[in-house]
């Protein structure tokens, strides 16, 4: 299980674009690296838009945000244009992404047991290595949590 102060595992995964991103390429710069589980549901979509809120104050300090899940690149589409989310979200239909960073897992609803991605954040600063977890993600509130502690307001 990562933890804060380890590197973070380096990945390359499509857009919702097609076009690749890697993480590596993003050095210098902080980034937030938010794992949700499907595009499109109430908690998802509270995450999403929270973001989508204050995705301005997050870009003029200089930190790029990316959404992952296991949805597909059309499912991801139609996702950002419903929300008008204006950040990438990236399709880990392999799994690789999500198993990497151990947010894939045995999840409980209605006491029905099954797989999925456990709603994870991890922050990453401009060196590449991880400075905060959010495992107990409050969606509402989810970008000003960010920020602040990212030392921003």
């Amino acid at each position: 299980m990562l933890k804060e102060g380890d590197a973070a595992p380096d990945f390359t995964a499509k857009n919702q674009n097609g076009e690749s991103v890697k993480l590596s390429d993003f050095r210098g710069n902080r980034v937030v690296l938010y794992f949700y589980p499907k595009d499109d549901t109430p908690g998802c979509t509270k995450q999403a838009c929270s973001l989508r809120d204050s995705f301005e104050t997050f870009e003029e300090k200089g930190i790029k945000i990316f959404g992952v899940s296991i949805d597909d690149e059309k499912s991801h589409q139609k996702f950002i244009s419903k929300y008008a989310l204006p950040f990438d979200l990236l399709a880990d239909t392999e799994k690789e992404i999500v198993n990497a960073y151990g947010v894939y897992g045995e999840k409980t609803n209605y006491g029905r047991k099954y797989m999925g991605i456990n709603r994870t954040t991890f922050l990453i600063d401009a060196n590449g290595e991880i400075v905060k977890i959010f495992k107990k993600v409050k969606v509402d509130e989810h970008a000003a949590e960010v920020l602040e502690a990212f030392g921003e307001k």
